[in-house]
């Protein structure tokens, strides 16, 4: 696995011997054969990318489709079971946060609209991004996902938080609502 970090690293362009710095630095203090310190290694790496790729984890403006997506594809795109997340974001679309709300099984999770309310009031979002992955491999929506993406952005105009998208993530292939016209 090490050998698949160090490919992973180079496919960044980034150099083999050069470690993550400042705060992404990995613990020194884990084992580094340990999954635990690999997998930390490679977030540190994905995160690296993503701030020189223009894409940020933190405070970063997302303003287009395809920066939300990628975004999305690399923190949830290939994850073993159902997971949906929420982006937060402020007036000028800067990433608050990015939670992971809800995770489930191989094939669904279950979506509870008023802990998304919840946690965009505790953000203090003036937008929201609303994001999950399909483990199956084929980002298609399902009719629950449409259903349940309605139901919050009704409460969204509510409480005057904007529902920018909903996207789906399978591996390496996504879906907007926005740009289907679902929303």
């Amino acid at each position: 696995m090490s050998g698949d970090l160090l490919d992973a690293q180079d496919a960044f362009g980034f150099m083999a011997d050069q470690p993550p710095t400042g705060g992404e630095a990995v613990n020194a203090g884990h084992d580094p054969a340990s999954t635990a310190a690999e997998v930390a290694y490679a977030e540190a790496i994905i995160e690296r990318h993503l701030r020189h790729s223009g894409v940020r984890q933190t405070r970063g403006t997302y303003s287009t489709s395809s920066a939300c997506k990628r975004f999305v594809q690399v923190k949830i795109g290939n994850a073993e079971r159902e997971l949906f997340a929420v982006m937060f974001l402020d007036t000028r679309h800067r990433l608050i946060a990015f939670d992971v709300l809800f995770q489930g099984s191989v094939d669904r999770a279950m979506v509870y609209p008023r802990e998304v309310i919840k946690s965009s009031l505790k953000h203090n979002a003036s937008a929201i991004i609303l994001a999950h992955n399909h483990p199956s491999g084929t980002p298609e929506p399902s009719a629950s996902d449409i259903q349940v993406t309605s139901r919050i952005s009704m409460l969204c105009q509510e409480i005057d938080v904007r529902l920018i998208d909903h996207i789906v993530v399978a591996g390496p292939d996504h879906i907007s609502f926005a740009e289907r016209g679902l929303l």
